[in-house]
């Protein structure tokens, strides 16, 4: 049996404006009507012997990852939180022990969460072909077959054959090449592009480890043993992983190892890493362009345009990017688009909300949206969903108006309940215990007008959650 094994870490700041930090590119439609992280689950999903997957992620997108699973009908084995990022190496190291713990031995197949790849029925048969290696104790690195000589990947450069299926023995790992050096890898034909998908049987990838790697080893199983089981979540113990070390799992186990072999594929994979490559892979017009949205183009070529809220319109434009959302918008030369994150970097540093998350922000149970923001009020649309509710809570530094536009509210405020529908509202001062719930069988929709000294999300002294928040966490 294989385990699918999900890493849907990453904050995707290159696809900045979409991708933000607290909603990053596995959890975005950018290809088809299905997010990144949907259609992972998906492809493997649809193969035969494939079990339910383990996903990785950063405990702070745990319900986005419950969530849009549940609308594809995939039911995770477990989702494995994460208290910290610490690079794929951990990742799979608690994965495989978490594994181990139920008293078997899978194949794990270890796949990132933002990658695209067109023909899944190829990459589903490379999968089985390369499972007979893995049952035999290889450890298998899945290479893409280059179509071009790209800087922006690393490279693996293949040594002597297994047998006449196209695996070979890993020579070794090559980092991102300038161009000259990637035209030669290219005219070689010894070298593919490393994916970063992998196939092992969990207690040879974790006895490598243990040689190669024995502090991330420990650390992992020091933060399973005493992380806790909650929902349907794993946690990580937060003291335990922090001591981890950051590593890939090819600086870890790959590159030292002389059980790596590696398999070509040929199956139309893109890691979607920048705009550039998002225009690559989509469906392009007779100009050359991809637009999304309410976009109107008058002799423009070669550019991706993503209208999310108004309408954009270019003329006259070449080979450039352009991304609307509601409270940025990008404009970038095409071949210059790995230089977002230097976008991003600054936005951070300057502490601007912009960088980390979207005006609309989601939710267990629903999601707000910031329409309008001062020194000393913020309005927000929040629409809460069917039998939800907020946390029982209360603010120090803020009081709230609500308007119900559409729907049933429940409000519990300090002592007192009562119901409010479309029309109606109420004032919770600073300083009292409120509760929001929707009773009904249809969306809840307010207006909500806060006023204060203070209107930072930090501002929540939690006192009971059906969805096991505490203070500090969204």
């Amino acid at each position: 049996m294989i385990v699918p094994v999900i890493l849907s870490g990453g904050s995707g700041t290159r696809l900045w404006p979409l991708s933000r930090e607290a909603y990053p590119k596995q959890f975005l439609p950018l290809v088809d009507q299905y997010t990144m992280l949907q259609n992972t689950a998906l492809r493997v999903g649809a193969a035969k012997n494939i079990a339910a997957p383990l996903v990785v992620c950063n405990q702070e997108h745990r319900f986005m990852v419950a969530e849009q699973l549940r609308a594809v009908g995939v039911q995770p084995a477990m989702v494995i939180l994460e208290p910290m990022g610490r690079n794929t190496a951990p990742a799979v190291a608690v994965a495989a022990l978490h594994a181990r713990h139920q008293g078997v031995d899978p194949l794990l197949l270890i796949l990132p969460a933002d990658h695209v790849i067109a023909d899944g029925e190829g990459f589903r048969a490379a999968v089985a072909q390369a499972a007979l290696h893995a049952e035999a104790g290889w450890l298998i690195t899945f290479g893409i077959v280059p179509t071009a000589p790209e800087t922006g990947y690393g490279y693996i450069k293949a040594g002597a054959p297994l047998d006449e299926s196209g695996v070979c023995a890993v020579e070794r790992f090559v980092e991102k090449p300038d161009a000259a050096t990637a035209q030669e890898y290219l005219r070689s034909g010894a070298y593919s592009w490393n994916s970063g998908m992998f196939l092992f049987r969990a207690s040879a990838f974790l006895a490598e480890l243990e040689r190669f790697a024995p502090a991330i080893l420990a650390a992992s199983r020091q933060a399973l043993a005493s992380g806790r089981n909650e929902r349907d979540f794993l946690w990580l113990d937060g003291e335990g992983f922090a001591a981890c070390p950051k590593d890939s799992i090819d600086y870890a186990v790959m590159e030292k190892t002389d059980q790596a072999v590696v398999m070509p594929l040929t199956v139309g994979w893109n890691d979607v890493g920048s705009w550039s490559a998002l225009w690559e892979v989509g469906e392009r017009d007779g100009e050359g362009n991809i637009t999304r949205g309410d976009v109107i183009s008058v002799d423009s070529r070669d550019t991706y345009v993503d209208a999310a809220t108004r309408l954009v319109a270019t003329v006259g434009v070449e080979n450039l990017v352009v991304v609307e959302t509601a409270d940025a918008i990008l404009v970038a030369s095409k071949d210059r688009v790995q230089e977002v994150k230097e976008v991003v970097d600054r936005l951070k540093a300057s502490q601007r909300p912009e960088g980390r998350s979207h005006r609309k922000v989601y939710r267990p149970w629903g999601f707000y949206d910031s329409i309008d923001l001062d020194r000393r009020f913020q309005v927000k649309r929040i629409l809460i969903k069917p039998g939800a509710c907020i946390s029982s809570q209360m603010h120090h530094h803020r009081a709230e108006h609500w308007v119900v536009v559409s729907g049933t509210a429940r409000v519990s405020r300090d002592e007192e309940s009562f119901l409010l529908t479309e029309n109606q509202s109420t004032y919770i001062p600073v300083g009292v215990p409120h509760r929001l719930t929707n009773p009904g069988k249809i969306p809840l929709e307010i207006i909500e007008v806060q006023s204060g000294s203070y209107l930072g999300e930090d501002d929540i002294v939690r006192f009971e959650d059906i969805y096991g928040r505490g203070n500090g966490e969204t």
